[in-house]
């Protein structure tokens, strides 16, 4: 019995997708690299290590692309066709790949269960960050040690570094970055399309400017998030200056804040929901012609669909986001910023430092752009 036990559609419990046996298969393609990309967490920072993808494609053609991330990424990663195998976190899928080995391994988180892992999977070259014997965070290589000192001196976070999140992936891979790289996401024509069916019924159509409010932001740093009072003026200004159709957007946690500015405005918004679907609210997104968000995952998600953005900063690291020339970033002089804080110690934070003029002139630039 002939058997390709190397050809990437073999399966061994059952018939590969072609039920053909192996000997003299048309089908049969050896893997080529194996690569193995460890990206668990936050959403927004596994989006925006798709940016990756092409690079591990052009240094290593047909190579093969193994991704483990957490069970809620997985909805955003699903139908990726530069990732060759999508697995969730799991014990069993742990397991699994301790007993494969992989040509490259590629650990971008430095939660424990991450880079534990990382050390015990066997591959003949490793970078980001694994676990030393101390139970301590450690760069897994040489090109790796910027990224990793990024996490341990805020001065050069802070105040020196000026390169941007996909460049430091690249960087940490120790792969050439000769251009500004995009998001790499599946195609989500179909969620848009129903998306806009949804919107129709509110009376909003191809002609009309639709902007979306992403009002919030993650638990960790609910400091990125902007004012109640300073959404619920904007929005009566977009509505009333430039004609727009305004969305509230949000998850779980949005609730009762869209309500309240939505309640305080004098112009009709409309509330897109609060427990979408992760790809029903991307698809909401790729709706909007313009999009004002915090540091967020509806920022990233906007950016991997190319909709124009106006992000408002402030305990985050502005150099980092890549917006591609698709949008203004509003950035705080505040001299203790960014942070990093989860809370804020001070009675006027950065955030609520930020002027509804400021925000209103930069949407304001973009429509005229995006009009022009």
């Amino acid at each position: 019995m002939i058997v390709n036990y190397d050809c990437r559609h073999f399966l061994g419990h059952k018939p590969c997708k072609f039920r053909r046996e192996c000997e003299g298969c048309p089908h049969y393609s050896p893997f080529g690299k194996r690569i193995l990309i460890i990206k668990l967490a936050a959403m927004g920072d596994v989006l925006r290590t798709t940016t990756l993808l092409p690079g591990l494609r052009e240094t290593y053609p047909n190579c093969h692309i193994t991704w483990l991330t957490e069970p809620n990424v997985i909805p955003m990663l699903e139908g990726t066709g530069e990732i060759d195998r999508l697995l969730s976190y799991s014990h069993e899928t742990a397991l699994q790949l301790e007993m494969e080995s992989f040509d490259y391994l590629y650990c971008f988180d430095k939660e424990p269960k991450a880079s534990a892992l990382a050390m015990k999977i066997h591959s003949e070259h490793k970078a980001g960050f694994g676990m030393s014997r101390f139970g301590a965070i450690v760069p897994l290589s040489k090109s790796s040690e910027y990224t990793y000192e990024l996490g341990i001196n805020d001065h050069l976070k802070f105040r020196v570094n000026n390169k941007t999140y996909p460049e430091l992936i690249y960087e940490c891979a120790g792969i050439p970055y000769p251009e500004p790289r995009e998001y790499v996401f599946p195609d989500l024509t179909a969620e848009i399309r129903e998306a806009r069916s949804e919107l129709e019924r509110h009376g909003i159509t191809n002609g009309h400017l639709t902007i979306g409010l992403n009002t919030g932001s993650g638990d960790v740093f609910a400091t990125k998030k902007w004012t109640e009072p300073g959404y619920t003026e904007l929005a009566d200004r977009l509505v009333g200056e430039l004609g727009a159709r305004v969305l509230l957007l949000g998850g779980p946690a949005e609730k009762e804040r869209n309500r309240r500015i939505a309640a305080a405005s004098r112009s009709p918004l409309i509330d897109t929901g609060h427990d979408n679907p992760l790809r029903k609210f991307a698809g909401i997104v790729g709706n909007c012609d313009l999009m004002v968000t915090g540091d967020t995952l509806a920022m990233h998600i906007a950016i991997g669909l190319k909709v124009p953005v106006v992000v408002i900063l402030g305990p985050t690291c502005h150099q980092e986001i890549e917006l591609y020339g698709r949008g203004i970033k509003i950035v705080t002089d505040f001299e203790c910023s960014p942070c990093y804080l989860s809370k804020c110690p001070k009675q006027v934070t950065c955030m609520d430092a930020t002027t509804v003029d400021e925000v209103y002139q930069a949407a304001l630039r973009m429509v005229r752009t995006l009009r022009s």
